[in-house]
């Protein structure tokens, strides 16, 4: 006899948020490692995302970026590096072979496959070549401890090479080997982003040697992983689970039978949990506002949005490429968007006057906590969108 299915709607979903991703008062977190583990990555694209993704779920925000730097560069508890989607995020430290096995793999190979086919298009130097000054590059970054690309080619000068990408097409460019190849011992998990060059909002980073870690079994690996996610995030699709890895549908149904994830129903058809989360989840008992900023991972953490984004928000919200900007949440709904001024002044907008009556307290509230931990820092998100450059105008 087959188990009727049981249907978690938004509101559980809602209430599930919240808790897991340390966004209402009762569930903040002591430490940047918690935070992390608690969502299993941060997106890691913009620097300054990082520090005010942990801020926001701290319970006491004003050391976050301190607490965070040393989690990152000291004690590297927390490694940013290349994962799902090509994306950087920051992991916890004892994910980083699960995140290479179960998504860096398959992404290297046709990373240094491109970068081998391009240079041999455009004459460039061949493969023994370029084995040559990769080793030379790790060797040097390894007595180094931390290296930017132009130190790193002061020890190998041929890392000054450049090669003509895309000869004769619109899009033709000049490529240099530092930058190619960098990016492909990233992918590969063999060189991580470390300390960035001036502040923590800087974008300018240096490289450093990746930990050490053992090599997995790539389908255990994505078990692992989707079990993981499925934890801090479920339920969820089988769309939400194929976009937020970047894996074939195949390796998705594959994890998630070798996990045992339980099917549900949702408001958009069949979702999976983790083996035996079907348990119902209530809401926090306190209303709960979060200032949460673009790029953010609970934001970005689902293709299928409606449940906790008006799609009329989305215009205002995203830019061309899916990015989202800062947002502005009240009880499991992003219900507006925020943006920091250049006097550093922190404003924000929620369209709809019902909510925004309601939220009004609790949003300025947080308001309050995230300008006392930006002082005098100034952030401009990477990816700007409508609402953060009219907040800003």
């Amino acid at each position: 006899m087959t188990r009727e299915r049981r249907h978690i709607g938004g509101a559980e979903r809602r209430a599930r948020l919240a808790l897991r991703h340390r966004l209402a008062g009762t569930a903040r977190a002591a430490t940047p490692e918690e935070v992390a583990a608690s969502l299993v990555a941060l997106h890691g694209s913009d620097p300054a995302t990082v520090h005010l993704a942990v801020a926001a779920r701290l319970a006491d925000p004003a050391k976050a970026v301190e607490q965070t730097e040393r989690a990152l560069y000291e004690d590297r508890t927390l490694v940013r590096m290349h994962g799902m989607r090509h994306t950087v995020f920051v992991f916890p430290a004892g994910l980083t072979a699960v995140v290479h096995a179960s998504t860096g793999l398959a992404v290297a190979a046709r990373e240094r496959a491109n970068l081998l086919r391009d240079m041999a298009a455009a004459g460039a130097p061949d493969t023994a070549w370029l084995a040559e000054v990769e080793e030379a590059t790790l060797a040097a970054l390894a007595r180094r401890g931390q290296a930017t690309a132009a130190e790193l080619a002061a020890d190998e000068p041929r890392l000054r090479e450049q090669f003509v990408y895309a000869a004769g097409k619109r899009y033709e460019g000049v490529h240099t080997v530092s930058t190619r190849l960098l990016r492909v011992l990233g992918v590969e998990g063999k060189v991580v982003r470390g300390r960035p060059l001036g502040s923590w909002t800087s974008g300018r980073f240096r490289w450093a040697p990746a930990p050490a870690h053992p090599e997995l079994d790539v389908a255990g690996a994505q078990a692992d992983l989707l079990d993981r996610w499925l934890r801090a995030c479920g339920p969820a699709t089988e769309a939400d689970l194929k976009w937020w890895t970047g894996w074939r549908v195949t390796e998705v149904r594959r994890a998630l039978a070798a996990i045992g994830a339980e099917e549900v129903t949702l408001d958009e058809g069949t979702g999976y949990v983790a083996d035996g989360d079907t348990a119902p989840v209530a809401a926090p008992q306190e209303p709960w506002a979060a200032l949460l900023p673009a790029l953010d991972p609970t934001a970005m953490g689902w293709q299928q949005r409606d449940w906790y984004l008006d799609p009329a928000l989305r215009p205002l919200l995203f830019d061309r490429s899916g990015n989202v900007g800062p947002t502005v949440w009240w009880n499991g709904r992003v219900v507006g968007g925020w943006a920091q001024r250049a006097d550093g002044e922190i404003v924000w907008r929620i369209p709809e006057a019902g909510v925004r009556r309601e939220a009004a307290g609790a949003v300025a509230a947080e308001s309050v906590r995230l300008q006392g931990l930006l002082g005098a820092t100034r952030v401009t998100p990477r990816f700007r969108t409508p609402l953060e450059r009219e907040l800003t105008a």
